[in-house]
């Protein structure tokens, strides 16, 4: 009988692989051994190596560039290859003790974000007089294609080495500040646009319609009860020279006055100043002097995360809370539309569901097959929709492929659209809050672009926010709804 108690069992031995890192003498090697790792390349793969590297080439970081040369996209850097060629031979085969002394390498196909490749490392010859090792190295991806082959001479260890294995530090990238500087530095030259700041009763609202007008974003009209607005300037040293001032009782009148401005044509745009949504809302969709048009009034978030390569919008959030498949065509046609303003001619939109099948107790994914058989036939255009998809098939192109889902969208979502309001709203705050996401937040489907944050919103978020409704402003000059 087996000693039980004394025989490791393959889960014990698998465990064990994973804790420690050991060696294979030259003496216990022979030609025609061989050794390999797979690895699915992330876009933080990239960077990191660009950081380390210094290799910043735009081909490698620059989607917006990489899209337009031979590639078709950002590509990993040729000596990343390498460098994963370089972990076999120090962890694998030989391992541990390792001396590197030559390497040849030929790039023979681009390696994409998303792509899974297997490096491999082959014995083709002995020398046993210096126990030098001759390998062939191959990186081969996904599909059968051989990116990188090459040939490496290693100096192999001559004494068993078993260590513990190292725990690596986790690195995560962070987005510089300069991308509202970007912003802002892009919408400028296009002119402050005129907005009704409605009921700015408090420091927060008050000074970030001052700090928009100081950036050359807005010319303000503050739609607010004269008495509170002064006496919240002086407390806080606000100073409203220049500044014209719609005086109201309230906030329901600031509200109803806003509205009427815009119908006037005396401003181009509204901001939300201390009062609730729902006010401002009430006043917007009105059925007797609002700003309704043949669409949902809808809210989009435009959020920038350090995990994504690309600014995404995630909608609706904020405004519809158990939207219908209609609402839900509008919300897509709105979102569509604010893509276009911010620059993407074709933006790919990912309806979310909490699975990427179609389940008919889900009615999620009903809609979003729906929605998507709507753009087929042309009942929403401008975009190139996928559904349903799961949240991780929408933004990782690695986990799309590990579903094996084939799609234009999966991957590489600009538009994010979520079943309800809460799962929206809790998505886009825990990508700001643990994702340190910077955002901008807008409502759509009205006459004119509404401002819409929050008093948690850091100043940024309402600076964000009013340059992304001058873009969409002087869109909707072009495309009126």
């Amino acid at each position: 009988m087996p000693d039980i108690l004394s025989a490791p069992s393959s889960a014990t031995a698998a465990g064990d692989k994973l804790r420690t890192i050991r060696n294979r003498t030259f003496d216990e090697i022979a030609v025609g051994d061989s050794a390999s790792i797979e690895r699915t390349l992330t876009t933080q793969d990239i960077e990191l190596f660009a950081v380390l590297s210094g290799d910043v080439n735009p081909q490698h970081l620059d989607a917006e560039y990489a899209a337009s040369t031979r590639f078709h996209g950002v590509i990993a850097h040729g000596m990343l290859g390498g460098a994963l060629i370089s972990a076999v031979l120090g962890t694998r085969l030989p391992g541990p003790g390792t001396v590197y002394l030559g390497q040849t390498l030929k790039f023979l196909a681009p390696v994409h974000v998303g792509d899974t490749l297997r490096i491999s490392v082959t014995v083709t010859a002995r020398h046993e007089e210096k126990k030098r090792l001759t390998l062939a190295c191959t990186c081969i991806n996904q599909d059968g294609v051989t990116a990188i082959s090459g040939e490496a001479d290693v100096l192999a260890p001559t004494e068993h080495i078993e260590r513990p294995r190292t725990t690596l530090p986790e690195v995560r990238m962070t987005v510089g500040n300069d991308g509202l500087q970007r912003l802002l530095d892009h919408v400028r030259p296009l002119g402050a646009l005129r907005v009704a700041v409605v009921h700015p009763c408090d420091a927060l609202s008050l000074s970030g319609a001052l700090d928009a007008r100081a950036a050359g974003l807005i010319e303000p009209v503050l739609v607010v009860p004269r008495a509170r607005l002064l006496a919240v300037a002086q407390e806080n040293g606000l100073d409203l020279a220049g500044i014209a001032i719609e005086d109201v009782p309230h906030s329901h009148a600031a509200a109803a006055r806003a509205v009427e401005l815009v119908l006037e044509g005396r401003v181009q745009a509204l901001m939300k100043g201390s009062l609730h949504t729902d006010e401002l809302m009430a006043a917007v969709v009105a059925s007797q002097g609002g700003l309704r048009t043949k669409r949902r009034v809808s809210h989009c978030y435009v959020m920038q995360t350090p995990a994504y390569p690309r600014p995404f919008i995630i909608t609706d959030a904020a405004i519809n809370i158990a939207p219908t498949l209609q609402d839900k065509a509008d919300i897509v046609r709105n979102a569509i539309d604010l893509a276009h303003a911010i620059g993407v001619a074709q933006p790919r939109v990912a309806i979310l569901a909490a699975v990427e099948t179609i389940n008919p107790h889900m009615p999620a994914t009903i809609d979003a097959a729906a929605l998507c058989k709507m753009a087929d036939r042309g009942q929403i255009t401008g975009g190139l929709l996928d559904g349903p998809l799961a949240f991780d098939n929408a933004i990782s192109i690695a986990a799309a492929r590990t579903k094996g889902i084939v799609s234009e969208v999966a991957g590489r979502a600009d538009i994010l659209v979520v079943p309800d309001l809460e799962s929206g709203n809790m998505l886009a705050k825990q990508l700001e809050y643990l994702g340190d996401a910077a955002c901008a937040g807008i409502v759509l489907g009205a006459r004119v672009p509404i401002v819409l944050t929050s008093r948690a919103d850091s100043r940024e978020t309402r600076m964000a926010s009013c340059a992304v409704a001058v873009l969409l402003a002087r869109h909707y000059q072009k495309a009126p709804l």
